[in-house]
């Protein structure tokens, strides 16, 4: 099957029904998307296809349609993602397990709201399970990338 991940063509030889979460860290080697519990619950999974955030455990590979985003591809060592300096900033992570598709969901959220309310954040961030409780700091990194993103 072919694959654009993170803008670069990719190739993997695996089955239509095996969920992308394996395909792109097992066969692929992009180890930025997380497993966390498998049914789509936790968030820890997250990458974007076709520019919409996913939970990679439950789309299966023949059923992706759109170039696939992961932490990896958001920004570049040398130009992270408003998120991941946002992240950064607040020092949100904890034990860090979750943050890869904390942050994705927080970029796909700003892509479409510029100017999330709190309660916007909240509704869209609580997809996202974090065991460490970081969500307040979450919701505070959230609020400075959208201002950053809005150039204020």
């Amino acid at each position: 099957m072919q694959f654009v991940v993170n803008g670069q063509p990719r190739v993997a030889d695996v089955e239509e029904d095996m969920p992308l979460l394996w395909v792109l860290r097992d066969e692929l080697g992009v180890t930025g998307v997380k497993f966390g519990c498998g049914v789509a619950q936790c968030g820890a999974c997250t990458v974007h296809v076709g520019g919409v955030p996913v939970r990679s455990c439950q789309m299966r590979a023949g059923d992706v349609n759109g170039d696939i985003t992961t932490i990896e591809g958001l920004g570049t060592p040398e130009h992270l993602h408003h998120v991941q300096e946002a992240w950064i900033e607040h020092q949100v992570a904890q034990c860090g397990y979750c943050q890869s598709g904390q942050i994705m969901q927080a970029a796909a959220l700003l892509t479409r709201t510029s100017n999330p309310s709190d309660a916007e954040i909240d509704a869209v961030m609580s997809a996202n399970l974090c065991r460490c409780g970081t969500y307040p700091r979450i919701r505070a990194a959230v609020r400075s990338a959208a201002q950053k993103l809005r150039g204020a």
